[in-house]
């Protein structure tokens, strides 16, 4: 909490009030209520609950990348204690694994401090949003092993789920969907942080409150090691068996989310400057939406070619 504390130039007008003159300690503080409401609304089946529920890490975003680290893990406690309170055990795991844990993850790999004042590097954070969904898999396995896998577990709630909507199960269509759910979740999840991130950086920006300068995205570039990753996990999935290969599959696409993202990076660096830019985007976008399971795999692609071309080209001085 030191680095809060810190953050509040001595001899300011709040010094001496305590918590209330520290504005690190009070943006944590307003993030993790906002958060906790966020998700509480989702969780207690209120109206427009589902898109609420994905915007509980923006209150996250917007304390960390403001005023540090510290006051996104801060926030991020009293959000879980919060939904731990309200909600149940369950739910304040839900919240840590998909907001609590993340999100201070995220802006702690970063801000980066140096003499001259915080900086945002975007390297490790994007390697961050495939790292941590594969982390929450494997730990998931871990501990559903006693249970009849993973496997199991997410085939019982998918069958529940489409019991509900009134949707026939049959074992065909049922087993497709269980293939990929881990990673559509995964895919889902990185997306949203990655979009409240985005946006709490636009509005600390556009107030001059970004603690750092507002960084080039669509230059990042994912570290030298990572693409190892997918293809370690491919090669795992073409030596798993037929009908125990979920885990190795899911693994392999959360671990291509990132390359994803450096994809979509790349696509808008290469329409920066054009005319007819913003019609451009939205096509694709639209494009994305509709075709994904054909453009998804050229833009993982795009990622790789990024990847590997620009590390080979000689460093600009």
């Amino acid at each position: 909490m030191g680095a809060v504390t810190a953050m509040r130039p001595q001899g300011s007008p709040g010094q001496g009030l305590g918590v209330f003159g520290n504005p690190g300690l009070l943006a944590a503080g307003a993030a993790g209520f906002a958060a906790a409401a966020l998700a509480l609304w989702a969780m207690r089946g209120l109206p427009l609950g589902t898109g609420l529920f994905w915007l509980a890490s923006f209150p996250l975003f917007v304390a960390g990348l403001g005023f540090g680290p510290a006051s996104a893990v801060a926030g991020a406690l009293l959000a879980t204690a919060l939904v731990a309170a309200f909600g149940g055990g369950f739910a304040a795991v839900t919240f840590l694994t998909l907001f609590a844990v993340p999100a201070p993850l995220l802006v702690a790999t970063a801000l980066r401090g140096g003499p001259g004042g915080w900086r945002i590097s975007l390297s490790l954070p994007l390697a961050v949003l495939g790292l941590w969904p594969l982390a929450v898999l494997l730990g998931a396995a871990v501990f559903l092993a006693d249970e009849g896998g993973i496997e199991a577990a997410m085939r019982g709630t998918m069958e529940m789920s489409l019991a509900r909507l009134g949707i026939p199960a049959p074992e065909e269509f049922v087993s497709a969907l269980v293939r990929v759910k881990a990673g559509a979740i995964g895919f889902w999840a990185g997306l949203a942080l990655l979009a409240n991130a985005v946006a709490a950086t636009g509005v600390l920006a556009k107030r001059g409150l970004l603690a750092a300068p507002k960084p080039d995205w669509t230059a990042v570039r994912l570290p030298g090691w990572y693409p190892l990753l997918p293809a370690l996990a491919l090669g795992l999935f073409a030596a798993a068996p037929a009908d125990g290969d979920l885990v190795a599959l899911s693994a392999l696409l959360v671990l291509l989310v990132p390359l994803f993202l450096q994809g979509l990076a790349g696509v808008h660096r290469r329409l920066r400057g054009r005319r007819g830019r913003w019609p451009m985007l939205a096509a694709f976008y639209l494009l994305l939406v509709l075709f994904l399971q054909l453009i998804g795999p050229g833009l993982v692609a795009l990622g790789l070619y990024d990847q590997f071309q620009r590390r080979a080209a000689p460093r600009q001085s």
